[in-house]
Formats: structure tokens, C-alpha cells, sequence
């Protein structure tokens, strides 16, 4: 059966679930929930993600992401591959993680949203795992950050799911009104233990019928944009690779030219920014850097992260470059 094809555009929310391999508690350690909040922390700041809401549970998490660049997969692949390695090396285990390719159901903002939130933050609540009235103490999710805005990550943005409890504001009157609803939808609402709620993990696509022709019949992108297929997104990316790189080249005063070293330590560091702040791949810095192969490229790039290498002074000059993957 063929695999199911991933939407991607610029601006796109999703609701994304996975769980660990055979339901198996991968995230049962407390040590290993914090964890994957890291690496999920990492992913957000290196593909410039936005995250309206998240929860990790003791199989399985949930993410409420918006993509500003249109990159998911890119994403989502080195959030789950990253977490898996550094699972599996802890462990001293091998093998898959998760249970497989992880669900994304495209998420119309407004209502759908706001109720993917809500049906997020009250995970835990739903699993008995944590009381209503103590759901802020839950370690391991979004919904503990919305009292505390000083200790808040950039990445997260709650102001859409407080408009749809009801036009509240990130205020603290408004945190104890979506508390009080919160706790309304746990005993009563639909966010609760009702079945309509199954939905907000089944199928394609969550919001407006509208919503939903609107998305087939435009290939899911945009009035401004034309269809974006994956061959667009990688077409869309590279180009904003090259971009970052170019400015790079002429931060440090540097051009490939024949007969250039393939682990010139000016070529080490760009490769290196690239990956860390961007996420590019190794194959296509090994082409543009003239780099020889994509494991060339992997191994300098490890090399690079010992202080006394020769392209750590040339990284600090390229802190000021950014671009998002």
C-alpha cells in the first residue's frame, strides 16, 4: 500500500502524534521525557518551528507545530533520529524507536486549533496520570510554561488557543480563566473524556469542510504560492541554503576555487554553522562546498566540535549569520 504523502507549505499547522515502537514506554523514565524536550527544543530553534502546545506521555506525544518554513519532514526526521541515537547509545540498545512514520493531520487555525490544545494539555489529565487542579505541575508539556512567561520558550506561542477559550489574554487573569476551562473540559467539555474528541487524531485533515475543499482543491498552499510538492520544498530550501552560504563566503572572505582543501578550515565551519543553525544536509554541503562525500562532510563536522580545532575561531564569526531550515 502506497505511504501517504506529506503536505508541506509555509505556514502550515499540524497536529503530530507517535508513539514508541510496539506502544512501548519509551518515555516512562522521567530522565527520558526530558530528553526528547530537549532534542524537541533543538529542533524548534534549528528549523524555526512554533509550537502552540505540547505533552510527552509515558508512549507517546503530542505536538501542536507550526511550520514559518514549510519544512515538517526535515523536521520531524531529525527530532525522531536524533532522540532515537541518543535513546539507543544511553541504553546501550539498537534498533527502531517508534512505531513507525508519525502522524500529522493538517490543522486549520481558530477553532480546530484551540481545541487540538486543549485536547493536548488535558493528556495527562485524561491518563489520571495528574489532577486538573494540578495540571501545571505536569513536568513534561507545554501547559506548565502558560503562568510562568519569564520561564517560557520563544518557540511557544499561546496566544491562539487562549482567543479560542473564549478572547483571553496572556495575562494572569487570563491564565485563571483558561485554568477554570480547563477544568470545565475536563469534567463536561469535549476535551474531556468525550468521544467526539477521538477525531482530533483521525484523518488528514482537522477544521472547516471549507477548510478541507479549500486545501484539496489548492494542493495546500497559499493564494500566493504555487503548489507545493516535495520537489518544491527541497527547490524552496535549497535556495535558502544557498543564501545563508553565500553570506557566510563573504563573512569570512572566502570562494571554493580548484585545488582548495576539502577540510579547509573555513569549509569546516560553514558546513558546521549550516548544520547546527539550519539543519542542512551533509550531501548537499558536500556539493556546494566542494566537500568530496556527505560522510567526508559528517566526520569534519564531529572534528569541528573540539575547542582547539582550527574552523572554532571562524564559527564564532559566523554566530551573526542565521537563516532558518
Amino acid at each position: 500500500m502506497a505511504r501517504k504523502w506529506r503536505v508541506e507549505y509555509p505556514g502550515a499547522v499540524y497536529h503530530v502524534i507517535n508513539r514508541g515502537n510496539y506502544r512501548a514506554w519509551v518515555f516512562r523514565e522521567e530522565g527520558a521525557r526530558d530528553a526528547f524536550e530537549a532534542c524537541l527544543r533543538e529542533a524548534a530553534e534549528r528549523y524555526g518551528w512554533v509550537l502552540h502546545a505540547w505533552v510527552v506521555m509515558s508512549n507517546h506525544f503530542h505536538l501542536a507545530l507550526e511550520t514559518p518554513a514549510g519544512n515538517l519532514v526535515a523536521g520531524m526526521q531529525w527530532l525522531q533520529s536524533v532522540y532515537a541515537n541518543r535513546f539507543n547509545r544511553y541504553r546501550g540498545e539498537n534498533g527502531q524507536l517508534f512505531q513507525g512514520r508519525y502522524k500529522a493531520l493538517l490543522v486549520e487555525k481558530g477553532t480546530a486549533l484551540g481545541q487540538v490544545c486543549d485536547y493536548i494539555h488535558l493528556n495527562p489529565v485524561r491518563a489520571r496520570m495528574i489532577t486538573v487542579e494540578a495540571l501545571g505541575n505536569y513536568g513534561h508539556g507545554s501547559y506548565r510554561f502558560l503562568a510562568r512567561p519569564k520561564a517560557r520558550p520563544a518557540y511557544l506561542d499561546v496566544a491562539d488557543f487562549l482567543m479560542q477559550a473564549g478572547g483571553l489574554a496572556d495575562t494572569p487573569a487570563g491564565w485563571r480563566c483558561y485554568a477554570d476551562y480547563m477544568a470545565w473540559q475536563a469534567a463536561e467539555g469535549p476535551a474531556g473524556r468525550n468521544q467526539a474528541y477521538v477525531n482530533l487524531t483521525r484523518g488528514w485533515a482537522l477544521g472547516t469542510e471549507e477548510f478541507k475543499a479549500t486545501a484539496l482543491r489548492e494542493q495546500l498552499v497559499p493564494k500566493d504560492h504555487h503548489a507545493w510538492t516535495a520537489a518544491d520544498c527541497r527547490e524552496e530550501r535549497s535556495l535558502r541554503w544557498r543564501v545563508v552560504l553565500d553570506q557566510c563566503l563573504s563573512s569570512l572572505g572566502c570562494q571554493c576555487a580548484p585545488g582548495d582543501s576539502k577540510s579547509a578550515a573555513w569549509k569546516v565551519a560553514i558546513a558546521t554553522h549550516l548544520r547546527q543553525t539550519m539543519g542542512v544536509p551533509n550531501g548537499w554541503l558536500a556539493e556546494h562546498l566542494e566537500m568530496g562525500s556527505a560522510f567526508y562532510v559528517s566526520k569534519h563536522v564531529g572534528l569541528a566540535r573540539n575547542a582547539d580545532h582550527p574552523a572554532a575561531e571562524l564559527l564564532l564569526q559566523l554566530r551573526k549569520v542565521k537563516g532558518k531550515g
